[in-house]
């Protein structure tokens, strides 16, 4: 059976896309309990925020595989705002709500935080001899 990538990234690109394009504001569902997410946290309610992502809003937008980040101003205070996309349940149109809760993914519900050690064996072997390169005329 052939794996499958993530669709967050995916999605989250359409949607977004699709909302803009509709002369919609962008909002992102953020959970801020997870690791690696940078956010003001006097705005977080519940573990969750909600982060407005309209063009207009923000600056330095970047949105590739793996976060979402952007400058913006929070009570007149600028930030640099990072968010991994395993922390972002959903995005929506602000005016009708359309958008989307995203569906739990195996890839990233293995991302929990902790770190797991890998033990390494050391062998007996020696390593083979390096190869040499000579200059053939």
């Amino acid at each position: 059976m052939t794996t499958m990538l993530v669709q967050r990234p995916y999605l989250l690109r359409a949607f977004y896309n699709w909302i803009v394009d509709s002369e919609c504001t962008p909002h992102i569902i953020v959970d801020a309990t997870q690791t690696g997410v940078e956010v003001p946290q006097k705005f977080v309610e519940d573990g969750k925020i909600v982060l407005n992502i309209a063009p207009q809003s923000v600056m330095q937008f970047s949105m590739d595989d793996d976060a979402v980040a952007f400058n913006a101003r929070f009570s007149g205070q600028p930030m640099q705002v990072y968010v991994p996309l395993y922390a972002i349940e959903g995005i929506y149109a602000r005016e009708n709500g359309s958008g989307t809760i995203f569906p739990e993914e195996p890839a990233y519900q293995a991302l929990d935080g902790s770190v797991e050690t890998v033990k390494t064996e050391k062998t007996d072997t020696k390593p083979s001899k390096q190869p040499t390169l000579t200059i053939v005329k």
